[in-house]
């Protein structure tokens, strides 16, 4: 008893002192609270569907942030991962008999490779040239796998995988849990001390260089980290839709992760999260529009990109907190003084 009460006094303390201090923790404390409670009030299979995907899709647009938002290194090829964890997954259950919780973070691990092989050629590139050449990586993969059907299924893909689960809410709480735990670990990592130099080797890497940190060392766990992730994506997508198919490395699976991010706010990881959120949803409910869908999901895009060039996230904060010119802490807006070194907000 004296232990629970501790752990919960522990939680209270982390809520008050962390989470209670600004609008924008709470807004997530609220969406963790929402996506876990929400089947036990509204347990629809189509909604339950789509919330199932936008929570693998949510972890694929946060890898990406983890790379080209935090390090700048800007990656129109991210579907390689994605994909490399589906087939990955999907090989080592069908072929192996690996189960699901084995095969998943296995073809992630294959996914890590494929980080390494991407980020070892794409060192000495920056900007344009590094987009282009990142995004030739999926197309020589997708032309591999044409080239070999016996192993990848060719055209058709590979069908038949494990399910992750028996019950559409089992499935369901494994995928979304697994999300708001792979999230909040990439959020942890980017605001830690190896964040800290990836935000540095975005704004200026010979500075970073000149400091006397290894960049090509930090560029290469970024790649290996957002390729980790993305493929974990890719298996979680693999087992729950039971196929890994030429789909998963479309050259439209890259382009839509960016503009989850650039929706979102770029250098946020939570951004990317609340967009996918948002715009796949959206985009499933301008099915009941077939003609006009992808004309209505491209205005309200560019409607928010004009008014928003920032993002939606970094534009919603911007009216709800500020940053304490001294301490660079985040207040809320209403704060006459900074809530750490008491300096004048206004």
């Amino acid at each position: 008893m004296n232990l629970l009460r501790y752990h919960l006094r522990k939680l209270f303390l982390i809520l008050k002192n962390e989470v209670f201090v600004l609008p924008s923790r709470i807004v997530v404390l609220l969406f963790f609270l929402t996506v876990l409670l929400l089947p036990l009030l509204y347990d629809d299979p189509y909604m339950m569907r789509i919330l199932i995907l936008a929570s693998i899709f949510a972890i694929f647009a946060a890898s990406w942030d983890l790379l080209s938002g935090f390090t700048g290194q800007i990656n129109f090829g991210h579907a390689l991962f994605f994909g490399v964890g589906a087939y990955g997954t999907a090989i080592l259950n069908l072929r192996a008999g690996f189960p699901p919780w084995a095969s998943i973070p296995a073809g992630a691990l294959v996914a890590v490779l494929a980080g390494l092989l991407v980020g070892l050629p794409c060192l000495r590139l920056r900007g344009t040239y590094l987009a282009l050449t990142t995004l030739a990586f999926p197309i020589i993969l997708m032309g591999f796998v044409f080239s070999v059907p016996e192993l990848t299924g060719g055209e058709l893909g590979l069908s038949g995988l494990s399910r992750l689960a028996r019950s559409r809410i089992a499935n369901y709480y494994i995928v979304v849990i697994t999300m708001l735990v792979l999230v909040t670990v990439m959020w942890k990592i980017t605001d830690s001390h190896m964040g800290i130099i990836f935000h540095a080797i975005r704004e200026d890497e010979l500075a970073v260089k000149a400091a006397g940190i290894n960049t090509t060392k930090y560029k290469l766990i970024a790649f290996s980290l957002s390729g980790f992730f993305a493929g974990l994506a890719g298996g979680l997508y693999a087992h729950f839709m039971r196929i890994a198919g030429p789909s998963t490395l479309e050259i439209s699976m890259s382009f839509q992760v960016v503009i989850w991010s650039v929706f979102g706010g770029m250098v946020t990881i939570w951004g990317p999260v609340g967009a996918v959120f948002i715009l796949f949803p959206l985009l499933e409910f301008f099915r009941i529009w077939p003609e006009l869908r992808q004309l209505m999901f491209a205005i309200v895009v560019m409607i928010v990109l004009l008014y928003m060039p920032g993002g939606l996230l970094p534009w919603l904060r911007s009216k709800i907190e500020n940053e304490c010119p001294r301490c660079k802490i985040r207040n809320i807006a209403t704060r006459k003084v900074c809530r750490v070194c008491a300096a004048d907000l206004h």
